[in-house]
């Protein structure tokens, strides 16, 4: 079967993974510019609701995922006692999130941020006990997944904190800068990742490096160049931009960088559930 028909026949789950990773990525995000920087009220809160509408639509498609693996010639072994559990996490994440855009600044905020985070990794490591088969597959479908929110989820809440400063001039550079420099560093760590996945034959069964010239050779070739290098050198670009307050090219650059994560996100979870090849 043609890698691009094994990817189609498996959109139910690339969905729920960019759904889920822009739900509790945006969400840790937030937590996180709350406790280390002095961002806005106002950015805090919309970026929280934005994460609990992501919750809510990961939600939604969850529901679809147990009919996908059940489809003729699919190629996802999806365990049916993790359904209720991770259907239950989202939408208890998606309920906490939109609470902590309500109650931030108050005491009970460190509460319901505590509850969403955890609900919001429960999620995800629900779904990775449903197809991550075996222990050791279980636990390598995890930490790719919450890399993947990390990235995903992280460079959507830049974005939009790089247009907060076009409405509101006079904010400071350094939480902007933060998170350039965090999501900087994931998306290296995602490169680390990538070559020592592609030096064990990324769990294609073969040789060192052979996935680069294999069947996938093309989305695994398109994972690296479009989903994780020019990430990369957009991320240090921002990095730049933002320490010299050219703050309409750091915001730019962060949407170009949307974008391109957002390729990579979906490339990653093609290629793991169309061929369990982690990327």
């Amino acid at each position: 079967m043609m890698p691009a028909q094994r990817i189609a026949e498996n959109l139910a789950f690339i969905n729920w993974t960019l759904l889920t990773a822009l739900a509790v990525g945006a969400f840790g995000s937030v937590v996180l510019m709350r406790v280390r920087t002095s961002a806005t009220r106002g950015f805090l809160g919309f970026s929280a609701a934005c994460a609990a509408a992501f919750g809510l639509l990961a939600h939604l498609s969850d529901g679809a995922l147990v009919q996908a693996a059940a489809a003729p010639g699919s190629t996802v072994v999806i365990d049916p006692a993790w359904t209720t559990p991770r259907d239950d996490a989202l939408i208890a994440f998606a309920v906490l999130a939109l609470a902590y855009a309500f109650v931030l600044g108050r005491p009970a905020g460190r509460f319901v941020a505590a509850g969403g985070l955890l609900a919001g990794v429960a999620a995800i490591a629900f779904g990775a006990l449903a197809w991550g088969g075996d222990p050791l597959g279980t636990a390598v479908a995890l930490g790719q997944d919450l890399l993947l929110a990390a990235v995903t989820g992280g460079v959507f809440v830049a974005m939009i904190l790089g247009h907060w400063y076009l409405v509101t001039p006079k904010l400071p550079e350094a939480p902007l800068i933060l998170l350039s420099r965090i999501l900087f560093g994931l998306v290296a760590a995602q490169i680390v990742l990538f070559a020592g996945s592609m030096l064990l034959g990324a769990g294609s069964g073969g040789g060192p490096f052979s996935p680069l010239t294999g069947p996938w050779a093309q989305f695994i070739w398109l994972r690296l160049l479009v989903g994780l290098v020019f990430p990369l050198v957009v991320s240090w670009a921002a990095i730049q931009t933002a320490r010299s307050r050219s703050m309409e090219s750091a915001t730019g650059l962060l949407y170009i960088n949307v974008g391109s994560i957002a390729a990579g996100t979906i490339l990653a979870a093609g290629l793991y559930f169309g061929a369990r090849l982690i990327a």
